[in-house]
Formats: structure tokens, sequence, C-alpha cells
């Protein structure tokens, strides 16, 4: 229902460069399989590329047809996929809609796209040969068990580089093809194949990424904050970053500082597809950031320098990860929330991901309650004798000539 009034409202866009690409058909990899979706277009919202977290795979979305259409071409396909449908029975759903696309995929189910689309099917075989083919609208497959990719790229009406794709398209799969042959995870080659497709063909705001293993995905990092606009521009400055404890900071703010507020390190400028990476990826190094409860201006942003330094410094441990947030809620850096608990710390460290759930404060306040070692009642009735001399001490004042005339008359 929530799309459909999507619909109505606005001017939805399908996704003009839609890709999956898997690296590990055993689904053992955590960085083995990934997928994502990009355009010229406005309103690139996560409907274009959605992934499903308990069943490891993406269904990405597009084609020239009417919107409504689309959306039922997505919902049908992931019904296939929930019942165990392959990618290739799923994607064949395209077919039944008029001008619409759908690419979908996993780790083990192999990739598809159906529908309307001008893409390559790129196989590597285990002696390293890489296969790209060109295929264009019906059906076209990467079968289970096979490495390989699919890519589908058309320029969007209005693009500036109008008439690039065809060539990029085909440069891209070759690209990808060459990373997978080379032993790169999936993840970084779509990081890859991003940069490419947006400097060279203009298809370039998110959009996002997914890794259909590790189910971390960049969600709204590069979608328009408002309707009727382009997402952020794959190509162009997202972030600095610290190289040697992590901490970061998102432009236009990252123009401001030059060296990291901790160790004074000089920063290091990261690129929008570099930081979807970085957001999708599994290392030994970086970790992923979460928060829940409240969607309040600069909470993820802050939560997540926060949590990062901590775990570089620490470990993934709750107890200091809780001290550090609730510090900077005290020294006013995070606002709006109330204090947390180790309790309200997620932690999997197998994918070095930190979830943080909140809790609003009530009545628009803006800090927590002090924790006072005394209760809160007797602050209330020592308030109440306050205000009580408070009162006193004015009425005396006010008729202070009246009450020493009237005390001089007695004394006579």
């Amino acid at each position: 229902m929530f799309m459909f009034i999507l619909v109505v409202l606005i001017n939805t866009s399908a996704a003009t460069c839609n890709i999956i690409i898997i690296t590990d058909p055993t689904g053992e990899d955590p960085n083995g399989a990934a997928a994502g979706s990009m355009s010229f277009a406005d309103n690139m919202f996560q409907s274009t590329f959605i992934m499903s977290k308990n069943n490891h795979f993406a269904v990405l979305s597009g084609g020239e047809g009417n919107q409504t259409p689309r959306l039922g071409a997505i919902v049908e396909t992931i019904r296939l996929l929930e019942n165990g449908a392959n990618a290739s029975t799923a994607a064949s759903a395209a077919n039944s809609f008029s001008g619409i696309r759908i690419m979908c995929g996993g780790p083990t189910i192999g990739a598809a796209v159906g529908g309307s689309f001008d893409a390559y099917v790129v196989t590597v075989d285990d002696d390293g040969t890489i296969t790209a083919t060109p295929v264009s609208s019906g059906l076209a497959t990467l079968p289970a068990g096979k490495k390989g990719a699919i890519i589908h790229l058309r320029n969007t009406h209005g693009n500036p580089q109008y008439g690039t794709a065809s060539t990029v398209r085909k440069e891209t799969a070759i690209t990808i093809g060459k990373m997978i042959r080379d032993g790169y995870p999936a993840t970084e080659i779509l990081g890859a194949a991003f940069k490419e497709v947006a400097i060279d063909s203009g298809e370039k705001y998110g959009g996002g990424g997914d890794n259909l293993v590790s189910s971390l995905t960049t969600g709204d990092m590069f979608t328009p904050e408002t309707l009727n606009t382009t997402g952020y521009p794959m190509d162009a400055e997202y972030s600095k970053k610290c190289p040697e404890c992590g901490w970061s900071v998102a432009f236009p703010e990252a123009d401001s500082y030059q060296t990291c507020p901790y160790d004074g390190t000089t920063l290091k400028t990261v690129y929008a597809y570099d930081a979807m990476v970085d957001a999708i990826t599994v290392t030994n190094n970086d970790t992923n950031v979460y928060t829940y409860g409240t969607d309040a201006a600069g909470i993820s942003e802050t939560t997540d320098e926060i949590v990062t330094y901590s775990v570089n410094k620490n470990g993934f441990n709750a107890v200091t990860i809780a001290s550090a947030i609730n510090k900077a809620i005290d020294n006013g850096n995070l606002v709006g929330v109330n204090y947390i608990e180790p309790k309200d710390i997620n932690i999997v460290e197998s994918t070095r991901s930190v979830g943080i759930y909140y809790k609003p404060l009530a009545n628009q306040r803006t800090s927590p309650a002090w924790d006072l070692p005394i209760s809160s009642s007797v602050l209330d009735i020592v308030g109440s004798i306050q205000t009580a001399i408070g009162l006193i001490l004015i009425i005396l004042v006010l008729f202070r000539s009246t009450l020493i005339s009237s005390f001089l008359k007695k004394r006579r």
C-alpha cells in the first residue's frame, strides 16, 4: 500500500544500471555475492534494489513500463523466490508486465534478468576463461554454481552522456570478468563497476549496493533525501576517513577537516563508489554500524563515528561502546536520545556489525534527565520550599517601607 501511494504522489524512477556479481557460488565467502543499481533519473528509491536478509537474494528492477506494473513484477518475483524458485524462474515474471525489467539472484541460486533489457552475461570458468555474452530482452541466466555476473545498462533520456551505454556495458562486463578471474571479492568488483559506469556513461546516481551473503546494505546512503531529485553521485567525493583509526566525516562537513581529531593523521578522501564497498564488505578492519529507534538528523553518522572509534580502541565490547555513546550524550554530541545500556547493543563479530537500539526522549527533550543520588520527589519538595521562600522575600522587598513604618509605630 505504501508503494502504491508513492506511485500516485510522485514520478517514480527505474534503475537504468543493474548489476549482480557472484564470485563464490557456494555461499561460503562472506563477500562472494553482491548486487546494486544506479540511474541518471530522479527518485532512486530502495524499491529498485531489494535484498532479503533471510534468504540471501536481491531483486533489482527497471524498465520503461508504467510504475504500477513494475511494482507488481517486483512482488511476484519476491513471492517466487521466497517459495524456492530459482533465479531464472523468478526473473521470468517480468515478461508478464509490459516494458518491465527484473534482475534477481543470490550466491547459490545464480542470477537472471527478464523482461525488457540490454545486458551482458559474464561467466568465468575454473581455468580462467572469460565469456561475455550480449543479451537483449526475454530471459538471460547465469546458472547456479557458476562464477560470473549480469550487467544491464541503458542511458536515461536527458543524460548528457546519452549514447554511451552500449560501449560502457561491454567494457564494464569485461572489467567484471577480469576481476572475477583475478580473485577479487564480489563487493569490491561492484564498486569498480559502479565507478566505470558512473564516469563513462553518466548513469551515476544512487541507488546503492547489497552484500547478498552477509546481508549488508548501503540502505539510504545514496538514495535521494527529497522527492523528485537525483540520488548521490557515485563518482563524487563522499567523505574523509582516517586510515589509522577509521574515524570519518561526510561532505560537506569534511571540508573543515584535514587531519583526524583523535590522532592527527592526514585524512583520506573517499569517493562514493569506495564508500559503498566499505559499507557492504566484511573486513578485519571496518565496522558496520546500524542505528535503530530514531531518524533524527545526525544520530546515525555520529553513532558510526563513536562506535568505530570505540571498537578500534577497545574491541567489540558492549560495555565500552555504551559508555562512549553515553559520554557523547552528556557532551551534547548526540541529542534527542536516551542513555543506552549494554543490552541495547547487538554485536555480530563475524560480520563486524554493531546495532545500536535507541529510545527517543519524550516531550521533545534534547537530553536525558540527570541520574542524581536522591529521589526526584525530594527535589520537588525542596523546589517548593525554595519557591515559597522566594515569594516571601519578594513580599518583604515590595512592602519594605510599609513594614518598617508599622514596626516603628509599635515601638513608640
